[in-house]
């Protein structure tokens, strides 16, 4: 679901860092990534800015430090492709850097943001609300693999779909009037089987939801066919079995919402032909 080409473990980049490719207004901070390492979602030969999670987005680090940073720059400074990605890099850090500084001097006085999810995705918000030259963003959240006390109204599953919830509210606040223009895709590797395992948790499944957002999305309602979860129409017996290609819902955001033409579309999504139109976006 990274990559996306189904059936070849061989594919080198992420979908989001070939459409970053497509649509690259040749700046490197277009794509924003929230964690210490760039996902594989944005691996690839585009330049991908990242910001740590929780208070180590603006935490300095050694190549902050004047005379290392000035000791890198003169050993970077040809033309080659690795100085160009360093010098890329570098300006990217430089400008997330003075956007998160003034946004922490703006949030409460001064006082950092508090830890967690929704923290984050609001930060990545008011970055991207403060600076139009991002248009990409990335996050993830884990917890998911609830293979022991899931619980139920209360458990583990409850509690992490609280914090996803909030965060995703949050974002959406933090976006103000952007979020009009803004889609917004939750999608998750795999599912997990219908049935409760014997030690009270559910165990890796098949057939997943994919959950899109956004001011241009006919929202409120369940998009695909819906099997039902009769013992019959379970995958194999026990899993929610699949009924669209989860590339079907990202075609869609990629030509109804950024504009991709057919030829954009097959860089982005190798291999692909569309099996069913979703009609999720107002045109």
């Amino acid at each position: 679901m990274t990559s996306p080409t189904p059936g070849d473990k061989h594919t080198q980049d992420g979908w989001m860092n070939r459409l970053l490719g497509v649509i690259s207004q040749k700046t490197p901070i277009q794509a924003v990534s929230v964690g210490e390492t760039t996902p594989w979602i944005f691996s690839g030969r585009m330049p991908v800015a990242n910001i740590a999670s929780g208070k180590n987005a603006s935490r300095p680090l050694p190549i902050d430090r004047p005379q290392l940073a000035a000791a890198f720059d003169q050993l970077y400074s040809g033309n080659d492709a690795l100085s160009q990605t360093y010098r890329q890099g570098r300006m990217a850090r430089q400008a997330l850097v003075n956007d998160l500084d003034s946004e922490m001097k703006m949030a409460n006085n001064g006082a950092p943001l508090p830890d967690g999810f929704a923290s984050d995705a609001r930060r990545l918000a008011q970055l991207m609300v403060k600076d139009p030259r991002i248009e990409l963003g990335f996050m993830a959240l884990g917890g998911w693999d609830t293979h022991v006390n899931q619980g139920s109204t209360q458990g583990q599953l409850a509690r992490n779909l609280k914090k996803l919830g909030s965060g995703l509210a949050a974002f959406i606040e933090g976006l103000g009037s952007v979020y009009q223009n803004t889609t917004i895709v939750v999608m998750s590797e795999f599912g997990r089987t219908v049935k409760q395992n014997d030690n009270g948790g559910t165990d890796h499944g098949h057939g997943n939801a994919i959950w899109v957002l956004g001011g241009k999305i006919r929202g409120g309602k369940v998009y695909g066919e819906w099997p039902g979860l009769s013992t019959d129409q379970l995958y194999q017996g026990r899993d929610l079995a699949i009924t669209t290609d989860f590339r079907d819902v990202i075609s869609v955001v990629l030509s109804d919402h950024l504009h991709l033409n057919q030829a954009k579309l097959n860089q982005v999504l190798p291999n692909y032909a569309s099996t069913q139109k979703v009609a999720l976006i107002v045109k």
